[in-house]
């Protein structure tokens, strides 16, 4: 009787101002994000096809760094969030703190790795040498971003699933301000500095990463956030608890980094055909991104939503709030496809673009456009409904198996053995996604996915 009074209180109306109150702050801050990327390439852009390229391909090592943050700290997601369910703030912390153990760990092998040999790392996604040559010093430069992150990833994340959403938009948002002052200055010289050109896009981002890291500390620590504490509070977890994270997040890590790792190939692939082609990819990405990134924060409510009734025992309402939100990402994915067609050829138009560079990424563009409610629903289900119930390893083996069995082999097939036209090339490497769906749909109608991950520990 109770459950069933539970779910005949879940009214749409009350469940998007409930979304909205928790996706449209994270939606904006990866909007904001994404933006800030659109400006790097915009700027850089105007400096040629060759300097577009070249941070292309360099900013990739800086992707597959981001997708491991963002597996580990959403593996950690699931914990906060049905910890935050019953109000158990002590064991929030804990889980933030190791979280920050791995991340620094992680991101101090990075930081080595980009400040020693570079030259290496882009050799993977380029056989151009010029390309090469410009690329290096832009990921030495922002090699330090990688060590900030650390820190700022598990906070932004606490903060989300803690549902105070608005704090890591804030500190976006002065970032990308002082991104896009700082690349105008140092990219093209102004105000008396030097014009550094690539360099000056990478110097820049990293500055802003550094406001970014320093504003997130200051809200959590000087304000007197709720998960703030003393180190002991932090770095206190015992074994049990970070075992049972790191079995949980394991999963959505190796998910994450073997995504991002195989989506870099696809990129690989494409920038393998020529340079106006590897440029137009390049465009076209960051294009799909001002849309995409802002779209998957459903996933991210979903997670935040799901876990916190999980936690609370409530699995039936848990399930049907998921339904729900399933079928209003849907929507969004279909308004967000309709808005890559018809807004992409006008962003197009602010690159540098020469004529055949810009009929490539004029096609490209509807490819994205066309696909991504597709992609939306499968990312919805990956970050979302499974994580969100903590069914983290059958996530991860449908999208790597998905990724590296059918995307990873036709994106390579079809640009360098068939030699198609490269946007025809990106249509056949998203029947990846459709083939995803399919699993991911079997999986939510089960409700294997529905577990309680904290039960034992509170």
């Amino acid at each position: 009787m109770r459950a069933q009074e539970n779910l005949n209180t879940i009214k749409n109306k009350e469940l998007l101002k409930l979304m909205g109150k928790i996706a449209v702050p994270i939606a904006l801050q990866s909007l904001i994000g994404s933006s800030l990327s659109l400006i790097d390439n915009l700027m850089v852009g105007a400096l040629g096809e060759l300097e577009l390229n070249a941070v292309g391909v360099s900013v990739q090592v800086f992707f597959i760094y981001w997708m491991m943050l963002f597996g580990f700290c959403s593996g950690a997601a699931t914990f906060i969030s049905q910890f935050y369910g019953v109000r158990d703030i002590g064991n929030i912390k804990k889980t933030t703190g190791f979280t920050i153990t791995v991340t620094m760990s992680v991101g101090l092998m990075f930081f080595i790795a980009a400040m020693a040999f570079p030259q290496y790392i882009l050799r993977i996604f380029t056989r151009f040498p010029e390309v090469i040559e410009t690329g290096v010093p832009y990921i030495r430069i922002g090699a330090p971003t990688f060590l900030m992150l650390a820190i700022t990833q598990p906070f932004t994340v606490a903060l989300r699933a803690t549902q105070q959403t608005k704090l890591p938009l804030y500190a976006s948002a002065t970032a990308l301000a002082t991104n896009t002052f700082l690349n105008y200055v140092l990219i093209f010289g102004k105000f008396g500095m030097p014009a550094l050109g690539v360099n000056g896009a990478a110097l820049a981002t990293c500055i802003a990463r550094f406001l970014e890291m320093s504003l997130i500390l200051y809200v959590v620590f000087v304000r007197k956030n709720i998960i703030a504490g003393r180190p002991l509070e932090y770095f206190g977890y015992s074994r049990a608890l970070a075992v049972r994270i790191v079995k949980n997040a394991l999963p959505t890590t190796a998910n994450e980094t073997l995504w991002g790792l195989g989506t870099s190939l696809y990129i690989a692939a494409f920038a393998r055909i020529g340079i106006t082609e590897g440029a137009a990819i390049q465009a076209c990405n960051t294009i799909n991104n001002l849309f995409t990134m802002a779209a998957f924060s459903i996933g991210d409510a979903v997670l935040i939503l799901v876990g916190q009734k999980l936690g609370e025992g409530k699995k039936e309402l848990a399930y049907e709030m998921a339904r729900k939100m399933v079928v209003m990402g849907i929507i969004v994915g279909l308004v967000m496809g309709a808005g890559i067609i018809l807004l992409g050829d006008p962003i197009l138009q602010l690159f540098d673009f020469t004529p055949e560079g810009e009929s490539c990424a004029q096609k490209i563009i509807i490819v994205y456009g066309a696909t991504l409610v597709v992609a939306l629903y499968n990312g919805i289900h990956i970050t979302g409904t499974l994580r969100g119930g903590g069914d983290t390893r059958y996530a991860m083996l449908t999208e790597t198996g998905t990724v590296w069995l059918i995307g990873v082999p036709l994106a390579f097939i079809t640009s360098l053995y068939l030699q198609w036209p490269i946007h025809l090339a990106v249509l056949a490497v998203k029947m990846e996604e459709v083939v995803k769906s399919v699993f991911l749909t079997k999986r939510f109608l089960s409700k294997k996915w529905l577990n309680n991950v904290i039960r034992g520990i509170v």
